[in-house]
């Protein structure tokens, strides 16, 4: 029986909070005495670091706080689902979710959850809530990505390493953009590209990584063609958003895929880059890889530095390592770049802490002392109370007691 047409279901609101601190790409390839060489090709200009007790529930729930705050008693009460995304877990039982959904005082009457596939786990938890709002009407999801990558210092890794969180209010008939409701486009297979094995160990095999993501990027849009006839890569879509490691990584994608996914003439990716991909990487390059939390980022880039503020066509790849790929399509909605400017996510970025090299080897040094599996902490709030521009509430970690964590908020300076 068809009772009319559905009722679009997208993201409504977002927040972002990619940390109080940061440090130059430059100084970062300096003071570990890496090859300068290899710094123009990471795109990037500015890395995020994750400040005194900023742990990835600390970080998901500043991020989400905006957004939650600005809803109404019946919106709050409207919240069905909290899902956080991330590989940077605090708990191998319970989900960041469940510390993230206290914080922020929603109702109970809430499913909370976690989920983890590397990289496309934002992504994975946006089409999941999605569809969950769509069975249940008048309900929303409230889903956020964050992550605060294990460091890896004296590693090619280190410079494009940030820390951040994307949160996103998924409803019905949403202002921001609106998700597809035609099939998606999917692309994965077991491959040992990064993983895992300890809470301190990261490995990686960065060319096999970087073959998986260009196989996963032309599979998953080939996939979405069969599913959708007449979809095309070149003419389809208004704005290209894709898993954004470091800039660098989306340029040589984006041009691997116009060569064989499209009749672009030779040398015309570099137009189309410019014209449908390049918003996409203006805050991602001010903030590094924040893994499960990537991809989001990039689409709300795209729709803040969009040509226009009409309606638009955007195209959104997601990479997770391991590996797990998808391609789907979204309308960006009239106005939704106006809202996005009311974050100042700009203005954020740039009022971050400049650390001096000392300052970030310290930062990264209490950072291994609150991540997983630590017995016993304290931290220092105040520390933290001096970086960035303060004018907005910021989850922290206070102590860790017998594996106990406890968070308070910091008010606005």
């Amino acid at each position: 029986m068809n009772d009319g047409p559905s009722v679009p279901v997208g993201i409504d609101a977002a927040g972002v909070y990619c940390g109080s601190a940061g440090v130059d790409v430059g100084d970062v390839f300096a003071l570990r005495d890496l090859d300068t060489a290899r710094l123009a090709n990471l795109g990037m200009r500015h890395k995020g670091v994750a400040g005194a007790g900023e742990d990835v529930v600390a970080i998901a729930a500043t991020a989400a706080r905006p957004v939650v705050d600005a809803l109404s008693e019946r919106e709050r009460a409207a919240v069905r689902t909290v899902v956080v995304a991330t590989e940077s877990a605090v708990d191998l039982s319970k989900s960041a979710a469940a510390q993230v959904h206290r914080l922020l005082d929603l109702p109970r009457q809430c499913r909370l959850f976690e989920v983890k596939q590397a990289c496309y786990g934002g992504v994975a938890a946006l089409r999941l809530a999605t569809s969950l709002v769509r069975t249940e009407p008048g309900s929303t999801a409230l889903v956020i990505a964050a992550d605060v990558p294990v460091p890896a210092p004296s590693t090619y890794m280190e410079p494009s390493q940030g820390v951040g969180a994307v949160a996103a209010l998924v409803a019905e008939n949403p202002r921001m953009l609106s998700m597809d409701e035609g099939p998606a486009g999917c692309y994965s297979y077991e491959t040992p590209d990064f993983f895992r094995p300890r809470g301190d160990v990261d490995v990686m095999d960065t060319d096999l990584s970087l073959m998986s993501y260009l196989d996963c990027l032309v599979g998953s849009f080939a996939d979405y063609a069969d599913r959708n006839p007449g979809a095309d890569l070149l003419r389809s879509f208004d704005l290209l958003a894709m898993h954004t490691p470091f800039p660098g990584m989306v340029r040589g994608a984006h041009r691997s895929a116009m060569r064989k996914l499209t009749d672009l003439e030779r040398g015309g990716d570099r137009e189309d880059f410019e014209r449908r991909v390049a918003q996409s990487l203006r805050l991602p390059e001010q903030v590094g890889n924040i893994y499960a939390a990537t991809t989001l980022l990039a689409m709300l880039s795209a729709i803040a530095y969009a040509p226009s503020d009409d309606e638009l066509r955007m195209g959104v790849f997601s990479y997770g390592s391991g590996c797990s790929s998808e391609f789907f399509g979204a309308r960006v909605l009239p106005g939704a770049r106006s809202r996005l400017a009311g974050l100042g996510l700009g203005d954020e970025f740039e009022a971050r802490t400049r650390l001096s090299a000392e300052e970030y080897d310290a930062a990264l040094a209490a950072m291994s002392e609150i991540g997983f599996g630590a017995m016993q902490a304290k931290t220092d709030p105040e520390r933290l109370a001096g970086w960035g521009r303060g004018d907005r509430p910021r989850a922290v970690l206070t102590e860790i007691h017998d594996y106990r964590r406890e968070y308070t908020w910091l008010s606005p300076r």
